[in-house]
């Protein structure tokens, strides 16, 4: 059936080679598994082990680099989960971008920091087998905050030599790396441990030390497989937050410098999820279940000494939380009519138990007050149907519905902060699928999706800090999207697709600098093209160019502007790979993205950020390799992050100063790695 093998392609781990049965052409398929008839949109794809272990990174949460388009920086301490953007969005830390490992949702709701915290910290790179992602919310089994995409990162089952490895840099930055496989019993334990620190280039060192581990053991091949794998992390580091322009311009304080040098944090989580796959010649079975242990503590100061001209206004955020959850997915493959069809349904499960969940008051680091405590518990279900129809050799339709329930249960030190709340909505879901002709097919898609908001504000009557009245928020945010687009092969060795695209969203997130968080505002509207292209010049060399561009603004008029705050408009990366060149290894990466806007009336707009890395390996024999890694190869002067909004220094008026908050980009820094096989 036509259906059933592109399923299957769809599905399967990533090939060595892939073979076009038209012709008599071989093509090294090793990086990607974008090929034709393997996806339902033109912006969906997957990347595999290879390309990952070829390129340097600076974080782990880096990863996500690798879906074209997106955009990973940090605006404080290494420790703390990163800064995304995408498609128009500045994400915050994860918002309306749905990121798994193994199954397990990364996403953290109802967050002591900022709603979709995603910390990617606990990963150990090395151990990544593959990145499936998607963009947009034409996908039935993607629910909460997966408008703009998601990314689902899948651990190896098996690696294919054992590795040891230890890297040292500047700033006393070092990372020792132990990662391996060994049958036992059907099948095989997957372990990984990691040790690392780093103080950065920043006055105060950022002295981000963490330890995590990995040990997993998988059974079977792709059709008849399942796994168990727990995880640990544990990690503290000294803040180097946003900083004023202002006071760097004065000299008051170096460009590496802090105002409030106390910030900092410390993390921790623990897992233990199961995954199951199960073909037969007519169904397919997947399963995946997880349990999570986590917290945080986190001291801010951005606005210094704006609130409380005294102590300053450094808060604590705190959290502990339990959370649990499943994703069970059935899918049939059968004939209509003589017509290959696959439907498939799926249930996904949730439960979040986070106590205490804090705001404090504090001054360098000791607690001067309670501003709201809470204990919340948030549930959600969510029950999808999915329909692929191949009516003809060259069209395939895809529709799909989805419902999702939740319940917000607060338990506030606000009395009238303290409450229950239960909301559900419907997400419809459609796709066509057109061609392929001379190895180019197009694509039209459309979908409705969500994204959550933080439990407590659907219950919130009071301000936690003013005891003001407040409108609670609307517990579940609505997002419609749709695209059109096309990928082709037309061209020996080159992948190219193309996709036009837009999202109108119910209610954005906006950053709020007097806060350190995000807040609930207007409705808005955003739209895009993006470009994808990847090359394989020839066995050894591997070129990428992502180049996208998007527009972005409240869909209700407001006096103050209507343009969103940070909402990022161009973005670019051009990578060349080298593999194997006798034994040279190489790899060079630029990465670039346009001013945004900084506040509503665009009067105010960040500067263009241009980042390169660069990679030269050697390879001695068959067990010893030598690597050389450059971050900022070219020594920018650049923002990792901007912001403007009001904060105050000392001796300033009491109203404080409006300015950029900026976190600077990392100077050019060497990192050197010894890896070995046992």
């Amino acid at each position: 059936m036509i259906y059933k093998s592109i399923v299957a392609l769809a599905t399967v781990l990533p090939c060595a080679v892939h073979a076009d049965p038209t012709d008599n052409t071989v093509q090294v398929r090793g990086h990607y598994d974008n090929g034709v008839g393997t996806s339902s949109a033109a912006s969906q794809g997957a990347v595999t082990a290879e390309l990952i272990a070829n390129r340097p990174a600076l974080r782990p949460g880096e990863l996500l680099e690798f879906v074209p388009g997106v955009i990973v920086t940090q605006h404080s301490g290494d420790g703390k989960a990163n800064q995304y953007f995408l498609r128009g969005f500045n994400l915050d830390h994860g918002t309306d971008f749905a990121t798994f490992v193994d199954g397990m949702p990364v996403n953290m709701r109802t967050h002591a920091h900022g709603q979709g915290y995603t910390d990617l910290n606990f990963l150990i790179p090395e151990l990544v087998d593959r990145i499936n992602y998607k963009k947009g919310p034409y996908y039935a089994d993607e629910g909460d905050f997966a408008s703009a995409g998601a990314a689902h990162l899948t651990l190896a089952n098996k690696l294919r030599e054992n590795t040891a490895s230890l890297s040292l840099g500047e700033n006393q930055y070092y990372r020792s790396v132990v990662t391996g496989s060994t049958p036992l019993g059907a099948g095989n334990l997957v372990y990984g441990l990691e040790l690392g620190h780093n103080n950065g280039p920043w006055v105060e060192p950022e002295a981000f030390h963490k330890s995590l581990g990995v040990l997993r053991y998988a059974q079977g091949a792709s059709d008849d497989q399942f796994s168990v794998t727990g995880m640990f992390y544990k990690g503290a580091w000294h803040a180097s937050n946003q900083i004023p322009l202002r006071a760097v311009q004065s000299g008051q304080i170096d460009p590496f410098g802090a105002i409030d040098p106390t910030d900092g944090g410390e993390t921790s989580r623990y897992s233990l999820s199961a995954t199951m796959r199960k073909r037969t010649s007519d169904t397919l079975f997947q399963a995946n279940a997880y349990v999570v242990q986590s917290s945080l503590t986190l001291y801010n100061d951005f606005t210094y000494f704006l609130d409380d001209p005294v102590n300053g206004d450094q808060s604590r955020q705190t959290e502990k939380r339990r959370m649990a959850g499943f994703d069970v997915g059935q899918t049939w493959f059968g004939q209509w009519g003589g017509l290959d069809v696959s439907n498939k349904v799926g249930l996904q499960g949730r439960y979040d138990d986070i106590s205490p969940l804090g705001l404090y008051k504090t001054a360098h680091q000791q607690t001067l007050g309670v501003v709201t405590e809470s204990k919340v518990k948030e549930a959600s279900a969510g029950a999808y149907v999915e329909n692929t129809v191949q009516w003809l050799p060259w069209m395939r339709t895809t529709a799909g519905l989805r419902y999702d329930r939740y319940r917000f249960d607060v338990d506030s030190n606000i009395a009238e902060n303290s409450g229950n709340v239960s909301a559900g909505t419907t997400s419809p879901k459609f796709s066509v699928v057109l061609g392929p002709w001379a190895k180019t097919e197009f694509f039209v898609n459309y979908g409705e999706g969500f994204h959550s908001n933080d439990a407590r504000g659907t219950t919130v009557h009071l301000t936690p800090k003013e005891r003001e009245p407040i409108d609670p928020v609307k517990p579940l945010v609505k997002t419609r999207g749709a695209e059109i687009g096309a990928r082709t092969e037309f061209l020996p060795g080159l992948q190219s697709s193309m996709a036009l695209w837009k999202l109108r969203s119910d209610s954005e997130l906006v950053f709020s600098g007097d806060a350190g968080d995000t807040s609930p505002s207007r409705g808005s509207y955003r739209s895009g093209i993006e470009w994808n292209n990847h090359y394989i010049a020839n066995s050894w060399l591997l070129f990428d160019l992502d180049m996208a561009y998007s527009r972005s603004h409240y869909t209700e008029h407001d006096p103050v502007g209507d343009y969103i705050p940070g909402a990022i408009g161009k973005v670019a990366s051009f990578g060349a790979t080298i593999m194997d060149l006798g034994p040279w290894s190489g790899a060079f990466q630029m990465r670039y993205f346009g001013p945004r806007p900084l506040i509503e009336d665009n009067s105010q707009r960040s500067a263009s950020t241009a980042i390169a890395y660069a990679r030269v390996g050697y390879q001695f024999n068959r067990r010893w390799t030598v690597q050389l890694d450059a971050f900022n190869l070219f020594d920018r002067k650049a923002s990792d992050v901007d912001y403007y909004y009001a904060s105050r220094l000392p001796g300033e008026p009491a109203q404080g100063v409006d300015d950029i908050h900026y976190h600077p980009a990392e100077r050019r820094t060497f990192r050197l790695t010894v890896k070995t096989k046992f």
